[in-house]
Protein backbone atom coordinates (compact mmCIF):
# COMPACT_ATOMS: atom_id res chain seq x y z
CA UNK A 1 0.00 0.00 0.00
CA UNK A 2 1.60 3.44 -0.94
CA UNK A 3 -1.14 5.69 0.76
CA UNK A 4 -3.88 6.03 3.06
CA UNK A 5 -6.57 8.72 3.62
CA UNK A 6 -9.16 9.04 6.45
CA UNK A 7 -12.14 11.27 4.96
CA UNK A 8 -15.51 12.95 6.21
CA UNK A 9 -18.39 11.14 4.72
CA UNK A 10 -19.70 14.21 2.55
CA UNK A 11 -18.92 14.76 -0.89
CA UNK A 12 -17.57 18.23 -0.02
CA UNK A 13 -15.35 18.05 2.80
CA UNK A 14 -11.49 17.38 2.41
CA UNK A 15 -9.59 14.50 3.79
CA UNK A 16 -9.20 14.58 7.51
CA UNK A 17 -5.73 13.12 7.67
CA UNK A 18 -3.31 11.23 5.13
CA UNK A 19 -0.12 9.63 5.01
CA UNK A 20 1.74 8.82 1.89
CA UNK A 21 3.81 5.87 2.75
CA UNK A 22 5.74 5.54 -0.57
CA UNK A 23 5.24 9.13 -2.30
CA UNK A 24 4.65 7.49 -5.80
CA UNK A 25 0.40 8.63 -5.83
CA UNK A 26 0.00 12.21 -5.89
CA UNK A 27 -1.66 13.36 -2.55
CA UNK A 28 -4.23 15.34 -5.21
CA UNK A 29 -5.72 12.11 -6.65
CA UNK A 30 -8.07 11.47 -3.22
CA UNK A 31 -10.11 14.38 -4.61
CA UNK A 32 -11.75 12.22 -7.12
CA UNK A 33 -12.66 9.26 -4.40
CA UNK A 34 -15.97 10.59 -3.43
CA UNK A 35 -17.07 12.01 -6.58
CA UNK A 36 -16.54 8.52 -7.99
CA UNK A 37 -17.91 6.60 -4.89
CA UNK A 38 -21.23 8.52 -5.46
CA UNK A 39 -21.20 8.15 -9.32
CA UNK A 40 -20.79 4.12 -8.71
CA UNK A 41 -23.64 4.55 -6.02
CA UNK A 42 -26.18 6.53 -8.75
CA UNK A 43 -25.26 3.79 -10.99
CA UNK A 44 -26.13 0.56 -8.41
CA UNK A 45 -21.99 -0.43 -9.00
CA UNK A 46 -20.74 0.33 -6.11
CA UNK A 47 -18.07 -2.13 -5.31
CA UNK A 48 -15.14 -1.89 -2.59
CA UNK A 49 -12.51 -1.40 -5.10
CA UNK A 50 -12.59 1.68 -7.16
CA UNK A 51 -10.28 2.62 -10.09
CA UNK A 52 -9.33 5.88 -12.32
CA UNK A 53 -6.77 5.32 -14.37
CA UNK A 54 -3.92 3.69 -12.95
CA UNK A 55 -5.14 4.43 -9.14
CA UNK A 56 -6.95 2.09 -7.32
CA UNK A 57 -9.25 3.27 -4.46
CA UNK A 58 -9.33 0.25 -1.42
CA UNK A 59 -11.88 1.80 0.84
CA UNK A 60 -13.64 0.99 3.92
CA UNK A 61 -16.41 3.20 5.77
CA UNK A 62 -17.38 3.14 9.94
CA UNK A 63 -19.65 5.52 11.20
CA UNK A 64 -18.89 9.01 9.35
CA UNK A 65 -15.54 8.03 8.19
CA UNK A 66 -14.56 6.48 5.35
CA UNK A 67 -11.03 4.51 5.03
CA UNK A 68 -8.84 4.43 2.04
CA UNK A 69 -5.90 3.20 1.06
CA UNK A 70 -4.75 4.13 -2.96
CA UNK A 71 -1.92 2.05 -4.69
CA UNK A 72 -0.55 1.95 -8.07
CA UNK A 73 0.72 -1.33 -8.30
CA UNK A 74 -1.34 -4.85 -7.99
CA UNK A 75 -1.36 -5.15 -4.33
CA UNK A 76 -2.90 -7.70 -2.28
CA UNK A 77 -6.56 -6.90 -1.68
CA UNK A 78 -7.03 -8.88 1.38
CA UNK A 79 -4.14 -7.56 3.28
CA UNK A 80 -5.00 -4.00 2.67
CA UNK A 81 -8.76 -4.53 3.95
CA UNK A 82 -7.57 -6.73 6.86
CA UNK A 83 -4.79 -3.42 8.21
CA UNK A 84 -7.86 -1.08 7.21
CA UNK A 85 -9.96 -3.08 9.67
CA UNK A 86 -6.90 -3.36 12.30
CA UNK A 87 -6.31 0.07 11.62
CA UNK A 88 -10.39 0.89 12.81
CA UNK A 89 -10.09 -1.56 15.72
CA UNK A 90 -6.59 0.00 17.22
CA UNK A 91 -8.08 3.55 16.81
CA UNK A 92 -11.08 2.59 18.78
CA UNK A 93 -9.15 1.08 21.55
CA UNK A 94 -7.54 4.51 21.55
CA UNK A 95 -10.53 7.09 21.31
CA UNK A 96 -13.29 4.59 22.02
CA UNK A 97 -15.22 6.11 19.13
CA UNK A 98 -13.76 6.24 16.05
CA UNK A 99 -15.15 9.19 14.33
CA UNK A 100 -14.50 12.97 12.80
CA UNK A 101 -14.63 14.56 16.03
CA UNK A 102 -11.85 11.96 18.10
CA UNK A 103 -9.79 12.28 14.66
CA UNK A 104 -9.51 16.15 15.30
CA UNK A 105 -9.10 15.62 18.36
CA UNK A 106 -6.25 13.16 18.36
CA UNK A 107 -4.38 14.54 15.22
CA UNK A 108 -0.82 14.19 16.96
CA UNK A 109 -1.77 10.54 18.25
CA UNK A 110 -3.31 9.46 14.81
CA UNK A 111 -0.40 10.27 12.90
CA UNK A 112 2.08 8.64 15.30
CA UNK A 113 -0.26 5.71 15.10
CA UNK A 114 -0.44 5.94 11.60
CA UNK A 115 3.68 5.61 11.42
CA UNK A 116 4.12 3.25 13.44
CA UNK A 117 1.22 0.87 12.20
CA UNK A 118 2.62 0.89 8.82
CA UNK A 119 6.61 1.29 7.25
CA UNK A 120 6.92 2.30 3.74
CA UNK A 121 3.58 0.40 2.77
CA UNK A 122 4.15 -2.68 4.82
CA UNK A 123 2.02 -3.63 7.72
CA UNK A 124 4.58 -3.40 11.46
CA UNK A 125 2.79 -3.12 14.69
CA UNK A 126 -0.87 -3.40 14.74
CA UNK A 127 -1.86 -4.75 18.42
CA UNK A 128 -3.23 -2.29 20.45
CA UNK A 129 -2.23 -3.70 23.87
CA UNK A 130 1.63 -3.14 22.16
CA UNK A 131 1.33 0.43 20.67
CA UNK A 132 -0.11 1.86 24.14
CA UNK A 133 3.12 0.81 25.69
CA UNK A 134 5.05 3.46 23.85
CA UNK A 135 2.25 5.57 22.16
CA UNK A 136 0.21 6.80 24.70
CA UNK A 137 -2.57 9.22 24.92
CA UNK A 138 -0.43 12.43 25.87
CA UNK A 139 1.73 11.61 22.73
CA UNK A 140 4.05 14.83 23.50
CA UNK A 141 5.17 13.62 26.60
CA UNK A 142 7.27 10.55 25.16
CA UNK A 143 10.56 10.28 26.27
CA UNK A 144 12.64 10.74 22.94
CA UNK A 145 15.67 10.01 24.59
CA UNK A 146 15.07 6.34 24.45
CA UNK A 147 14.62 3.55 22.16
CA UNK A 148 10.96 3.66 21.33
CA UNK A 149 10.31 0.43 20.28
CA UNK A 150 9.16 -1.54 23.28
CA UNK A 151 10.84 -5.50 23.87
CA UNK A 152 7.62 -6.73 23.15
CA UNK A 153 8.28 -5.93 19.22
CA UNK A 154 11.16 -7.76 18.90
CA UNK A 155 10.46 -11.06 20.92
CA UNK A 156 8.64 -13.65 19.72
CA UNK A 157 6.10 -12.66 21.61
CA UNK A 158 5.24 -9.77 20.00
CA UNK A 159 1.39 -9.82 22.03
CA UNK A 160 2.46 -9.61 25.40
CA UNK A 161 5.12 -7.78 27.75
CA UNK A 162 7.35 -9.33 30.06
CA UNK A 163 7.61 -8.67 33.92
CA UNK A 164 3.93 -8.79 33.87
CA UNK A 165 2.35 -9.58 37.98
CA UNK A 166 -0.62 -9.95 39.54
CA UNK A 167 -1.31 -10.75 43.20
CA UNK A 168 -4.55 -12.70 42.17
CA UNK A 169 -3.89 -14.98 39.03
CA UNK A 170 -7.45 -15.90 37.25
CA UNK A 171 -8.17 -16.07 33.53
CA UNK A 172 -12.05 -15.53 32.80
CA UNK A 173 -13.50 -17.44 29.68
CA UNK A 174 -16.61 -16.59 28.00
CA UNK A 175 -18.15 -18.94 25.64
CA UNK A 176 -20.86 -16.60 23.51
CA UNK A 177 -22.95 -18.30 21.14
CA UNK A 178 -25.24 -15.73 18.42
CA UNK A 179 -28.35 -17.46 16.82
CA UNK A 180 -29.43 -16.45 13.46
CA UNK A 181 -32.01 -18.17 12.58
CA UNK A 182 -35.46 -17.30 9.83
CA UNK A 183 -38.69 -18.74 10.36
CA UNK A 184 -41.39 -18.40 7.59
CA UNK A 185 -45.11 -17.82 8.65
CA UNK A 186 -45.62 -21.59 8.11
CA UNK A 187 -43.33 -22.36 11.09
CA UNK A 188 -40.45 -24.04 9.08
CA UNK A 189 -37.31 -22.69 9.83
CA UNK A 190 -35.67 -21.23 6.33
CA UNK A 191 -32.15 -20.48 7.42
CA UNK A 192 -30.77 -21.36 10.98
CA UNK A 193 -26.69 -21.06 11.77
CA UNK A 194 -24.38 -20.64 15.26
CA UNK A 195 -22.19 -17.88 15.07
CA UNK A 196 -19.70 -18.18 18.25
CA UNK A 197 -17.01 -16.67 19.72
CA UNK A 198 -14.64 -17.48 22.74
CA UNK A 199 -13.49 -14.86 24.67
CA UNK A 200 -10.60 -14.16 27.43
CA UNK A 201 -10.08 -11.85 30.31
CA UNK A 202 -6.32 -12.87 31.23
CA UNK A 203 -4.93 -11.80 34.72
CA UNK A 204 -2.01 -14.00 34.71
CA UNK A 205 1.85 -13.32 35.84
CA UNK A 206 4.84 -14.13 34.10
CA UNK A 207 4.64 -15.63 30.62
CA UNK A 208 2.52 -18.50 30.78
CA UNK A 209 1.48 -21.36 28.80
CA UNK A 210 -2.34 -22.04 28.35
CA UNK A 211 -3.94 -25.15 26.80
CA UNK A 212 -7.66 -25.18 26.39
CA UNK A 213 -9.43 -28.42 25.93
CA UNK A 214 -12.60 -28.33 23.88
CA UNK A 215 -15.67 -30.97 23.28
CA UNK A 216 -14.25 -30.90 19.47
CA UNK A 217 -15.40 -33.73 17.42
CA UNK A 218 -12.25 -34.06 15.63
CA UNK A 219 -10.44 -34.35 18.76
CA UNK A 220 -12.94 -37.14 20.54
CA UNK A 221 -12.07 -39.15 16.96
CA UNK A 222 -8.43 -39.06 16.86
CA UNK A 223 -8.73 -39.90 20.64
CA UNK A 224 -11.23 -42.41 19.92
CA UNK A 225 -14.08 -41.32 22.65
CA UNK A 226 -17.60 -41.04 21.80
CA UNK A 227 -19.29 -38.47 19.45
CA UNK A 228 -22.79 -38.01 21.50
CA UNK A 229 -21.40 -34.81 23.52
CA UNK A 230 -18.83 -33.78 20.87
CA UNK A 231 -19.57 -30.64 18.27
CA UNK A 232 -18.43 -30.36 14.50
CA UNK A 233 -16.40 -26.61 14.62
CA UNK A 234 -16.41 -25.26 10.66
CA UNK A 235 -14.87 -21.82 9.87
CA UNK A 236 -12.67 -21.51 12.80
CA UNK A 237 -10.65 -18.68 13.35
CA UNK A 238 -7.62 -17.82 15.94
CA UNK A 239 -6.21 -15.30 17.89
CA UNK A 240 -2.49 -14.84 16.50
CA UNK A 241 -1.32 -16.33 19.97
CA UNK A 242 -2.25 -19.51 18.96
CA UNK A 243 0.43 -22.28 17.99
CA UNK A 244 -1.40 -23.70 14.57
CA UNK A 245 0.99 -25.97 13.89
CA UNK A 246 -0.21 -28.05 17.14
CA UNK A 247 -3.56 -27.65 16.68
CA UNK A 248 -3.34 -29.10 12.76
CA UNK A 249 -1.62 -31.79 14.34
CA UNK A 250 -3.61 -32.84 17.05
CA UNK A 251 -6.14 -30.39 17.63
CA UNK A 252 -4.58 -29.03 20.68
CA UNK A 253 -5.32 -25.45 21.20
CA UNK A 254 -2.39 -23.62 22.77
CA UNK A 255 -0.72 -20.02 23.02
CA UNK A 256 0.71 -17.31 25.29
CA UNK A 257 -2.22 -14.95 25.71
CA UNK A 258 -2.05 -11.22 25.55
CA UNK A 259 -3.09 -9.34 28.71
CA UNK A 260 -6.01 -8.61 29.53
CA UNK A 261 -9.23 -9.03 27.04
CA UNK A 262 -8.94 -10.66 23.57
CA UNK A 263 -11.10 -13.26 21.47
CA UNK A 264 -9.15 -16.71 21.57
CA UNK A 265 -11.16 -17.97 18.69
CA UNK A 266 -14.58 -17.63 16.62
CA UNK A 267 -16.37 -20.46 14.99
CA UNK A 268 -19.26 -21.35 13.00
CA UNK A 269 -21.77 -24.62 12.94
CA UNK A 270 -24.50 -24.56 9.78
CA UNK A 271 -26.62 -26.61 12.06
CA UNK A 272 -30.60 -27.44 11.94
CA UNK A 273 -31.36 -25.17 15.01
CA UNK A 274 -34.86 -25.54 16.54
CA UNK A 275 -36.11 -22.07 17.22
CA UNK A 276 -35.54 -21.17 20.79
CA UNK A 277 -38.19 -18.42 21.38
CA UNK A 278 -41.65 -18.76 19.94
CA UNK A 279 -43.61 -15.45 18.46
CA UNK A 280 -47.18 -15.76 17.06
CA UNK A 281 -48.70 -12.64 15.76
CA UNK A 282 -52.41 -12.63 15.09
CA UNK A 283 -53.43 -8.60 13.23
CA UNK A 284 -57.24 -8.32 12.45
CA UNK A 285 -58.37 -5.42 11.11
CA UNK A 286 -61.78 -3.73 11.32
CA UNK A 287 -62.82 -2.11 8.42
CA UNK A 288 -63.06 1.96 9.35
CA UNK A 289 -62.80 1.45 12.74
CA UNK A 290 -59.49 0.13 14.16
CA UNK A 291 -56.67 -2.64 13.67
CA UNK A 292 -56.14 -4.94 16.79
CA UNK A 293 -52.12 -7.00 17.03
CA UNK A 294 -51.86 -10.00 19.38
CA UNK A 295 -48.44 -11.22 19.99
CA UNK A 296 -47.80 -14.25 22.15
CA UNK A 297 -44.51 -15.56 23.10
CA UNK A 298 -44.71 -19.32 24.15
CA UNK A 299 -46.68 -19.72 26.83
CA UNK A 300 -45.82 -16.85 29.24
CA UNK A 301 -46.27 -13.49 27.52
CA UNK A 302 -49.42 -12.27 25.40
CA UNK A 303 -49.65 -8.66 24.10
CA UNK A 304 -53.02 -6.85 22.95
CA UNK A 305 -52.46 -3.91 21.22
CA UNK A 306 -55.74 -2.03 19.80
CA UNK A 307 -55.39 1.44 17.24
CA UNK A 308 -58.17 3.44 17.23
CA UNK A 309 -58.37 4.77 13.53
CA UNK A 310 -59.97 7.44 12.10
CA UNK A 311 -60.88 5.80 9.07
CA UNK A 312 -59.50 2.99 7.32
CA UNK A 313 -60.41 2.80 3.11
CA UNK A 314 -57.79 0.57 2.43
CA UNK A 315 -58.68 -2.89 2.35
CA UNK A 316 -55.38 -4.36 0.21
CA UNK A 317 -52.84 -6.56 1.82
CA UNK A 318 -49.50 -5.06 2.53
CA UNK A 319 -46.61 -6.28 3.25
CA UNK A 320 -45.62 -7.14 6.69
CA UNK A 321 -42.18 -7.50 8.17
CA UNK A 322 -41.06 -9.93 10.02
CA UNK A 323 -40.54 -10.27 13.80
CA UNK A 324 -37.32 -9.36 15.08
CA UNK A 325 -36.35 -10.85 18.44
CA UNK A 326 -34.06 -9.85 21.36
CA UNK A 327 -33.16 -12.61 24.36
CA UNK A 328 -29.78 -13.40 26.07
CA UNK A 329 -29.68 -17.03 28.02
CA UNK A 330 -27.31 -17.53 30.62
CA UNK A 331 -25.51 -21.06 31.34
CA UNK A 332 -26.42 -22.24 28.06
CA UNK A 333 -24.90 -22.86 24.57
CA UNK A 334 -26.93 -24.28 21.63
CA UNK A 335 -23.79 -26.35 20.19
CA UNK A 336 -23.13 -27.85 22.85
CA UNK A 337 -19.75 -26.26 22.84
CA UNK A 338 -17.69 -27.50 26.73
CA UNK A 339 -14.76 -26.21 27.84
CA UNK A 340 -13.20 -29.57 29.03
CA UNK A 341 -10.24 -28.55 30.66
CA UNK A 342 -7.97 -25.01 30.93
CA UNK A 343 -4.58 -25.92 31.87
CA UNK A 344 -2.58 -22.97 32.78
CA UNK A 345 1.53 -23.87 33.13
CA UNK A 346 4.27 -21.01 34.42
CA UNK A 347 7.56 -21.53 35.52
CA UNK A 348 7.47 -20.04 38.63
CA UNK A 349 4.44 -22.80 39.17
CA UNK A 350 1.79 -20.55 41.06
CA UNK A 351 -1.58 -21.65 40.76
CA UNK A 352 -4.32 -19.76 38.32
CA UNK A 353 -7.84 -19.76 38.76
CA UNK A 354 -9.92 -20.68 35.71
CA UNK A 355 -13.58 -19.13 35.13
CA UNK A 356 -15.90 -20.14 32.67
CA UNK A 357 -19.33 -18.34 31.28
CA UNK A 358 -21.71 -19.64 29.07
CA UNK A 359 -23.95 -17.08 26.93
CA UNK A 360 -26.77 -17.84 24.18
CA UNK A 361 -27.71 -14.43 22.46
CA UNK A 362 -29.81 -13.88 19.33
CA UNK A 363 -27.95 -12.99 15.87
CA UNK A 364 -29.79 -12.00 13.01
CA UNK A 365 -33.20 -13.99 14.55
CA UNK A 366 -36.24 -13.44 12.41
CA UNK A 367 -40.13 -15.16 12.43
CA UNK A 368 -42.42 -14.44 9.44
CA UNK A 369 -45.90 -13.61 10.22
CA UNK A 370 -49.01 -14.30 8.31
Amino acid sequence: MTYMMLLRGSISDNPLISRNYKGDVSMSEIDYFMPLLMQKEEESALTPLLSRGKVHFLWIKHSNIYLVALTMKNANASLVYSFLYKVVEVFSEYFKELEEESIRDNFVIVYELLDELMDFGFPQTTDSKILQEYITQQGNKLDTGKSRVPPTVTNAVSWRSEGIKYKKNEVFIDVIESVNLLVNANGSVLLSEIVGSIKLKVFLSGMPELRLGLNDRVLFEITGRGKNKSVELEDVKFHQCVRLSRFDNDRTISFIPPDGDFELMSYRLNTQVKPLIWIESVIEKFSHSRVEIMVKGGKEYLMRAHFGLPSVENEELEGRPPISVRFEIPYFTVSGIQVRYMKIIEKSGYQALPWVRYITQSGDYQLRTH
